[in-house]
């Protein structure tokens, strides 16, 4: 019996390899670039085995992130006197990198500002950076106030701020602990405005039940933004 010539392919059928092959390829780098953005500085091997990938995959999309311009790399920092070799690569997003998880309306919003503070002066801008962070905050508070100690308040302040988009954690630093805020979607408006922070930081201080410190900001070009949460509740 005489066989049947399979249909050829259609163009669409042909390149449908190759576009899942790059579909897969960005759904990877965008994981990569998340991690850089929730936990960076971090290391190449860090993030493969966080997510489960070879580390020489994850140096492919870290290089391409470099070259692109979306991320940078530092040396980190060694521990004791004897190190030896290269010391290892931290990894870390730049401004370009941030804008891939949402800079929204931030010319818009600096305009706002701007006219806000030569029509009403500072007060002006800083009832509305009070307003914004009592919209931001005010829904989360009983979660947040429900611990009794400062500890416990930060944990639960990072868990709503990252349901809020800011890809929070803390971690416990001698004798308190670190808030930090991994992304901050108006942090081009803050470099501006530093209003922001100010109010933010006085915030959290009100819901913690504690004094607080910033310690940097992404609006100054700091990796993080991290907050400095003493263990003990100062009066």
């Amino acid at each position: 019996m005489k066989k049947t010539a399979p249909a050829p392919r259609t163009a669409a059928e042909a390149d449908a390899p190759a576009a899942a092959g790059q579909q897969a390829e960005g759904r990877t780098r965008e994981g990569v670039a998340r991690l850089l953005l929730e936990q960076g500085p971090v290391t190449a091997v860090a993030i493969a085995e966080a997510l489960g990938l070879s580390p020489t995959a994850v140096r492919r999309h870290l290089d391409a992130l470099v070259a692109d311009g979306e991320a940078y790399t530092r040396d980190a920092p060694r521990l004791g006197t004897r190190g030896r070799g290269r010391p290892a690569r931290l990894f870390l997003l730049t401004e370009a990198g941030r804008s891939r998880f949402g800079h929204a309306y931030d010319d818009l919003a600096i305009s706002a500002l701007r006219f806000l503070a030569e029509t009403g002066g500072e007060q002006a801008v800083r009832a509305f950076a009070a307003r914004r962070v009592a919209t931001l905050v005010d829904r989360h508070r009983d979660d947040v106030t429900a611990p009794e100690d400062p500890a416990g308040r930060a944990k639960a302040l990072a868990a709503a701020l990252t349901r809020e988009g800011y890809a929070a954690s803390t971690r416990s630093v001698g004798a308190g602990e670190q808030l930090c805020q991994h992304h901050c979607p108006v942090a081009h408006v803050a470099a501006e405005f530093p209003q922001l922070c100010e109010v933010e930081t006085a915030a959290f201080a009100d819901l913690l039940g504690t004094h607080v410190q910033r310690l940097a900001t992404i609006a100054r070009g700091d990796a993080a933004c991290t907050t400095h949460v003493p263990h003990q509740t100062v009066p």
